[in-house]
């Protein structure tokens, strides 16, 4: 289950997510959120939730008792695991002393930190509210306070990123009592300033050669520091994967309840209005604004190679068999087979992965692994 929070004190640069700066309307809005709760009781078909995740936005906002309230309204209604993972993410300055242990007293047990980076040049120009020694502060407050459990999220691919600047980044986040890292390449999203800055000539975007040097040094710091790189983007230490991204990722259901966010049962998609106006006035009605889409064969079979092949467990080919039949398995492979002939995939006990090369040009391998 995920919970969008989409409120922000200030918008960054980079992010196309939605969200506002509306803040007075989150009373309001968790109102309706419970609301959204009771009318989607049913979506999961009477599935256990294993994960719950608050995304955003900024749901580092949100006081404990309103966590507390939202996990009470699930608990009613839903029947959740014990020892289910419940996520909440934060940005730094979120994380005011006595925050984080009131968090964990509600039912949180995972940190996500919007650290991004390092370095307070970069912070300020991705409007980031937090600086560079507030983002240590906060994983130390978070572990003090109880928190084992935590990830952080950092960005490459930057303009003016040097080498020198990424490796500090790097080596300050793997110094740091963290169990878990996603890192993400700089995209520039239309209607983001970065995106407008870059088409004016006010910024320069990153080369392909450093994007490439940056995600190797990336590479190559993590798994020295004894991370696994589980998935494209994210690396974790003792096996401290996320398990909530491992349920999109294997295709398990999922319910996400807010504006924007998307929900998958697994023969439809569906996703809510990206307007908290709409969405608001929608649910005081008793509706939820949602469009959705029936899922086709083709459409199940790509979500399926894409979803599997970013993480290290590939495609498991038995698996693919069993669910799509021999035909799609077949041409699977034939498209594959280029790949493993030049090394950018490999066949391990009986599942298709990409090599270390191969994450380099994973977009390019998907692209020819799917069906038209």
């Amino acid at each position: 289950m995920y919970f969008h929070i989409p409120f922000c004190r200030k918008r960054c640069h980079y992010c196309d997510f939605y969200k506002t700066t509306q803040v007075r309307f989150l009373p309001r809005y968790l109102a309706m959120v419970a609301g959204e709760l009771a009318l989607q009781k049913d979506y999961l078909e009477g599935e256990s939730l294993e994960t719950l995740y608050f995304g955003g936005g900024t749901p580092g906002l949100l006081a404990a008792g309103e966590v507390s309230a939202l996990l009470d309204r699930v608990n009613a209604l839903f029947c959740v695991v014990s020892g289910a993972e419940v996520t909440l993410e934060a940005n730094p300055d979120d994380l005011i002393s006595g925050k984080p242990a009131a968090w964990r007293a509600a039912g949180v047990n995972r940190l996500s930190l919007g650290i991004q980076s390092f370095d307070d040049g970069h912070l300020r120009a991705m409007n980031r509210r937090h600086t560079a020694l507030q983002a240590l502060e906060a994983v130390h407050t978070a572990v003090n306070e109880g928190f084992t459990d935590i990830s952080i999220d950092l960005i490459f691919g930057l303009p003016g990123l040097s080498l020198s600047q990424w490796e500090n980044t790097l080596d300050t986040a793997l110094s740091l009592p963290v169990s878990h890292i996603s890192a993400y390449h700089l995209t520039y999203h239309e209607g983001t300033p970065f995106f407008t800055w870059l088409r004016r000539g006010m910024l320069r975007e990153a080369t392909e050669e450093e994007s490439l040097e940056q995600f190797s040094m990336l590479m190559a710091k993590t798994a020295k520091a004894g991370f696994e790189h589980y998935e494209i983007s994210n690396f974790a230490r003792s096996g401290a994967y996320s398990r909530h991204n491992r349920g999109y990722w294997s295709g398990e259901k999922y319910l996400g309840l807010g504006p924007s966010a998307h929900s998958y049962n697994g023969h439809s998609r569906q996703w809510n209005v990206s307007s908290l106006q709409k969405y608001l006035q929608a649910l005081e009605i008793g509706k939820v604004p949602f469009e959705a889409e029936e899922l086709t064969a083709t459409d199940r079979l790509n979500d399926y190679l894409i979803t599997r092949l970013r993480t290290r467990w590939g495609i498991s080919t038995g698996a693919l068999r069993a669910e799509f039949g021999e035909a799609a398995t077949a041409a699977v492979l034939a498209s594959a087979r280029p790949f493993l002939d030049e090394g950018t995939l490999t066949e391990n006990e009986g599942a298709l992965c990409l090599s270390p090369a191969g994450i380099m040009v994973s977009d390019r391998i998907m692209a020819a692994l799917m069906s038209v």
